[in-house]
């Protein structure tokens, strides 16, 4: 698996020469810093400016660095709770596809298991043949 982050991180800093300066001063210098000091300065990229931000031919790893500058410097409160929102059903919806996948309920599997061993044992045990125990009487006792 190819490692893309320094060459998503060099378009990323490529893409913010053409956003606002008043934006990306909202970004932290430290992440600033950390991009410029972690890209791959052999990778050519350039910003198509005659083509819109969604035709450019962008990363994934570069798509996602942005969605989370967006989301934590850019967004207003209003659109950052709805990614928070849309971010937990999507992990919800992901957990949900992986416990029908892999049927997660173990700890269900084996308790049932133990109930049917269980019910076995007392069936196999009802099975025998019972033993007549005679008991006398006290006053025939003494």
């Amino acid at each position: 698996m190819e490692n893309n982050y320094p060459k998503a991180y060099k378009e990323v800093i490529e893409i913010l020469k053409y956003v606002p300066k008043e934006s990306v001063d909202k970004i932290p210098q430290t992440i600033i810093n950390t991009l410029n000091s972690k890209m791959d300065n052999t990778y050519n990229f350039s910003v198509d400016i005659n083509k819109s931000f969604e035709e450019q031919e962008l990363l994934e790893e570069t798509k996602a660095i942005l969605a989370n500058i967006f989301r934590d410097y850019w967004a207003t409160p209003y659109q950052k709770e709805r990614i928070r929102a849309k971010e937990r059903y999507d992990i919800e919806k992901s957990e949900e596809e992986k416990r029908a996948k892999y049927n997660s309920d173990i700890f269900k599997i084996r308790e049932s298991n133990k109930i049917k061993n269980k019910m076995e044992e007392k069936n196999t045990n009802s099975n025998s043949i019972p033993i007549e125990v005679k008991k006398k009487h006290l006053i025939k006792k003494l």
